[in-house]
């Protein structure tokens, strides 16, 4: 679209305020060791992951096991959960590429480890509502339907303390926002992001030699058949449990803490991962034109629900208990293990490409012609 210089220009279409913060995390590199992405491309591209992503995983795997270690009732259960956690969700394969799902992910068990303590103290330090706010802000500044795990946390600390919300959780919201608005006024003098601007007259995907437009391949074309569609984002090629089949203990999990009411906690966190899901799902698979409906493009995974992975382990603590009590459960909850790693290890040298099951229909399909 065009700049403030007059001229048009390409621009990157993720949401700017994380990738500001990494720009301000390559000028102190730049500053203290003297080397630029012009002359050491590499070693700044590596420095920038260790220090982004490998700190964002250590508090993601620190805050697991807090969990685990709470709510978990057997050993087998507690390691299971943990090292799923380490091995065998795509947050491991997008470790090694800067990208905004590993954030947003971290930002969700941050925010989710905020409401336990919340929840668990009488008399509740201020910090955890605005820490609260602030982490579910920014979930939603780097994955956009996070915006409904932001209006359901706010939602449940509004009823449990309006006045905390009020003065300490809505200001940290309101200043993420501030930001991620600020950021995309600069990078593009407007207030909304580019994915708004896709209307007739107004369409930034629309330029001479687009791909977007004229020469979309493979998954960019987008599935015509919704049916279809949400076959393979749950089952399928893209598959949810077919790729990460461990998510069906988390299943299974969600309905155990459902059911039972001796802590509220348990439940509220259950019923809203629930509800979370059903709401992107049908607003994936139901909601979006046949333009949108590509799977995330070439990737690993359905990277759209990434940001469900800390739900979706916390929830798998009853059920990592349930399967410890036999051999058989146990038996069956690591071969489901095994065939999440395998997913997870197929794409870790580059996790921008097809999971192994489209590969391995691609490859069927062309022996078959």
């Amino acid at each position: 679209h065009v700049g403030r210089d007059g001229k048009e220009h390409y621009y990157s279409s993720k949401p700017p305020l994380f990738i500001t913060m990494l720009a301000a995390e390559y000028y102190v590199i730049k500053s203290v060791f003297g080397i630029n992405f012009e002359e050491h491309a590499f070693a700044v591209a590596r420095l920038m992951l260790w220090l982004t992503n490998i700190p964002a995983m250590l508090v993601l795997l620190v805050l697991i096991v807090r969990f685990a270690e709470d709510y978990g009732e057997s050993d087998f259960g507690r390691i299971f959960v943990v090292g799923s956690a380490c091995s065998a969700t795509f947050l491991t394969t997008f470790t090694i590429s800067l990208n905004n799902h590993l954030p947003a992910a971290v930002s969700v068990i941050v925010c989710i480890y905020c409401l336990l303590q919340i929840w668990q103290q009488d008399e509740v330090h201020w910090l955890y509502y605005s820490l609260a706010g602030a982490s579910a802000a920014f979930a939603a500044a780097n994955e956009l339907p996070a915006l409904s795990f932001l209006a359901l946390v706010g939602a449940g600390l509004l009823w449990l303390s309006p006045r905390k919300t009020l003065i300490a959780f809505a200001p940290a919201v309101l200043l993420v926002a501030a930001a991620f608005f600020l950021t995309n006024y600069i990078a593009h003098d407007s207030l909304r992001p580019p994915y708004a601007h896709r209307s007739p007259g107004d369409n930034w995907y629309d330029y001479p030699g687009s791909y977007w437009i004229s020469a979309k391949q493979g998954v960019d074309k987008g599935e015509p058949s919704r049916l279809v569609y949400g076959f393979h984002v749950l089952i399928g090629h893209h598959g949810i449990f077919s790729l990460t089949p461990i998510w069906l203990l988390s299943l299974l999990g969600i309905g155990s803490w459902t059911i039972q009411r001796e802590d509220l906690f348990k439940r509220a966190v259950a019923i809203g991962t629930l509800v979370l899901m059903l709401v992107c799902l049908i607003f994936y698979i139901a909601l979006r034109p046949e333009q949108d409906r590509n799977y995330g493009g070439v990737t690993s995974g359905f990277r759209w629900m990434f940001w469900f992975i800390p739900l979706w382990l916390v929830t798998m603590i009853p059920a990592a208990d349930w399967i410890s009590e036999n051999t058989r459960r146990r038996s069956f909850a690591l071969i489901l293990l095994g065939m999440s790693i395998l997913s997870a290890q197929f794409a870790a040298g580059n996790p921008w490409s097809h999971p192994w099951i489209y590969q391995l229909q691609q490859y069927v399909g062309s022996l078959n012609h």
